[in-house]
């Protein structure tokens, strides 16, 4: 099944944001994993994070961070991979798997019972942190005096 490179790239990235415990539960509700074979088994390792001065100034090694990757081919075929951060060898199983997935025809049950309830848990975070950040705002003001 023909996917754009750009839902690609979204789902990717709500499966390495995802929080394990909710990428487990969810990962449990498919009503068939399908057998497969690993191209690169789960290891960990680190990358180095690289950050900007202003989002515009030259590039600096800001520090390391640990990731699991892997990649897995179903028997059907298709190909898996995932990056995750952090040493949770069993979630990126679950994401290359699920990649896999959404390059079949189950891709719209996988997207409606997965990528849509993390979609999903992944705004609601944000709102609330926005709305804890935003109930901290203070708004600056100047009154004029009536000296001029």
């Amino acid at each position: 099944m023909a996917q754009a490179p750009n839902d690609r790239k979204k789902w990717m990235s709500l499966l390495a944001k995802a929080p394990s415990a909710l990428l487990d539960e969810l990962f449990g509700e498919l009503s068939r994993i399908p057998s497969f074979t690993w191209l690169r088994a789960p290891e960990v390792g680190a990358v180095m994070v690289r950050g900007r001065a202003g989002a515009v100034g030259a590039p600096f090694n800001l520090g390391e961070m640990t990731v699991t990757r892997c990649a897995l081919r179903l028997a059907t075929g298709e190909v898996g991979h995932s990056y995750v951060q952090g040493r949770d060898k069993e979630k990126a199983r679950q994401a290359a798997v699920i990649d896999a997935l959404m390059q079949t025809e189950e891709s719209d049950l996988v997207s409606r019972t997965v990528l849509g309830p993390i979609e999903q848990a992944l705004n609601t975070r944000r709102q609330e942190r926005a709305a804890k950040a935003d109930a901290t705002r203070v708004d600056f003001f100047t009154l004029m005096r009536g000296e001029d």
